[in-house]
């Protein structure tokens, strides 16, 4: 019996047999091409629509957070830059084959090289000429093995595109030699509840070897012993009775209510997070409706789908996060181009401020939709920084007809002030990511610095608790929206700091309800305590674990 270590995707567990993933195509020939230069650009550009409008319809099946993955995948693959390199490599006398493959590869590597999330787009971008590739060949894209039984997947990685439909009832769990938490593979397991370890390195597993993949303790176990499996399954079974329980608000065992809450990126995924168990929205992200447009949408095209989403959840609390551009969300019409770091640059509320015209625009139309609906809105600014920021969203809130309104806290100097901003502010909402990167003073799009990029970090947890305290001392709420809330021992932690809601993907609701009942708040404190007098990230999970 081994061990191989990774990253585990949620709290599941699951054993069955191996099956790998089918190597990739063979690589094109470097021969040159007999056909002329129009002829080989012609077939590209069908075989390149094909690939996208595949994308596209896989993404229609697969709908959510899966939709925008293989929407963005087909961007991708129509991509003018990635076009222009393929054809000056068939004027030079390439293949469409071959410059598909040699173009696509060195856009690839070029995003390897900038690491974290957009060094794991790289793998996406694989897939997509893959894909190209196999429609100029006339064959099927390699894609997920079929041995006939239920099975464990091993893989490099897995595409969007094949993560988004997946046989639930054939895949027991996924196990990746490659990826991180920000990975595609890891975002559409979370929100799809597949049990996932990523990011393994070189695994040696072989088809049918049996393996148990526990994503809680971040291990998959080979060939286990008839006690661990049979220690598997009871826990197997007690997760899906727990996930399978009526659903109840969110609480801790002594009756202490932390209300659960989903964060949603387009009103299509309000049904779904009700039937989860959510008993509101924590984070409603808008840039859904400006990303693929050249200016700034109507304020009525704008208040349609707000319409939707408050509809969906009449009499409960939906927080709506204004526009968040810049950094890596450039928007034409309002972020400033070519700044050399647009993370430290002019992004949400500072760009927002300076096209104040967009953002009235946005809160006129969140207005008129609370207006027509029965939900219980709240509007909040992202990437708040100063006291001077706080006063002049909530007073420009105020004046265009918004009743609660608040700040997301990402900046560390929010998180220090919070007492005093919280005089001023209805309630702050924690946005883990973005907090963790400019606390650590490490990009959250670089891989080099990924070790640095946990909320679990001691440094991270103290400012949580400082808005927590701001809370407390002016009476008003402070939640957590960023996806720490989705780790059911953190979400603890969280609570034990003084968090008063907690808001994740949906398919997380589950996990983190069941893990709260285990726990009074009394408890919560003490783990919180501990995971507080640790010196690393690593440090304060592991005393979290050992104090829970």
């Amino acid at each position: 019996m081994a061990e191989i270590s990774g990253t585990g995707i949620g709290q599941g567990i699951a054993h069955g047999p191996v099956a790998t993933m089918a190597a990739g195509l063979e690589p094109p020939s470097d021969a040159p091409s007999k056909r002329t230069p129009d002829e080989e650009k012609q077939a590209v550009a069908e075989a390149v629509s094909a690939t996208a409008a595949e994308l596209n319809a896989r993404g229609e099946r697969a709908g959510g957070s899966a939709q925008d993955v293989l929407e963005a995948q087909a961007m991708m693959a129509e991509d003018p830059t990635l076009e222009e390199s393929v054809h000056d490599k068939i004027d030079a006398g390439a293949t469409g084959e071959y410059a598909v493959h040699t173009a696509f590869a060195e856009f690839a590597e070029q995003l390897q090289e900038l690491g974290g999330y957009l060094g794991e787009r790289a793998a996406d971008l694989a897939d997509v000429a893959q894909r190209v590739i196999a429609h100029l060949r006339g064959v099927s894209a390699p894609g997920v093995p079929e041995p006939g039984h239920p099975f464990v997947l091993v893989a490099n990685d897995l595409a969007p595109a094949d993560t988004a439909l997946l046989d639930l009832d054939q895949v027991l769990a996924v196990v990746t030699t490659e990826g991180g938490p920000t990975s595609h593979t890891a975002i559409l397991a979370r929100e799809k509840g597949i049990v996932a370890v990523v990011g393994t390195g070189a695994t040696g597993l072989e088809d049918d070897q049996i393996v148990i993949v526990d994503a809680e303790n971040d291990v998959v176990i080979i060939d286990p012993s008839e006690e661990q499996i049979s220690e598997a399954t009871a826990r197997a079974d007690a997760r899906a009775a727990a996930q399978a329980a009526p659903i109840t608000p969110g609480a801790l065992s002594d009756g202490t209510l932390v209300p659960l809450l989903a964060n949603l990126g387009d009103p299509d995924g309000a049904a779904e997070a009700v039937e989860l168990g959510a008993e509101g929205v924590g984070l409603f992200r808008t840039e859904f409706l400006f990303l693929s447009n050249d200016e700034a949408p109507s304020v009525e095209s704008q208040k349609k789908s707000y319409v939707d989403l408050l509809a969906a959840f009449a009499g409960k609390k939906v927080v709506v996060r204004v526009l968040d551009a810049g950094a890596d969300k450039p928007l034409p019409f309002l972020t400033d181009e070519g700044e050399e770091n647009p993370a430290l640059g002019r992004r949400g509320i500072r760009a927002l401020s300076f096209h104040e015209d967009i953002l009235r625009d946005q809160l006129t139309a969140l207005a008129q939709a609370d207006a027509e609906t029965d939900a219980d809105l709240w509007v909040m600014a992202p990437m708040i920084a100063t006291i001077d920021e706080t006063e002049y969203f909530m007073n420009l809130a105020t004046e265009l007809g918004l009743k609660t309104t608040g700040v997301m806290v990402e900046v560390p100097s929010a998180a220090l002030l919070a007492d005093q901003i919280l005089k001023v502010a209805d309630f702050a909402s924690i946005g883990t990511n973005d907090l963790v990167q400019y606390t650590m003073a490490a990009d959250r799009l670089l891989g080099s610095v990924a070790h640095l990029q946990s909320p679990w970090h001691p440094a991270a947890l103290r400012l949580i608790k400082a808005v927590a305290d701001g809370g407390q001392v002016n009476d008003k709420p402070v939640g957590v929206c960023g996806e720490a809330a989705a780790d059911p021992l953190l979400a603890v932690v969280l609570v034990g700091l003084g968090v008063t809601t907690l808001s994740m993907s949906p398919s997380a609701l589950a996990d983190v309800r069941a893990e709260l009942l285990k726990h009074t708040l009394q408890d919560a404190q003490r783990i919180a305590q501990a995971a507080l007098d640790t010196g690393n990230a690593d440090g304060a999970k592991s005393a979290a674990r050992a104090a829970a």
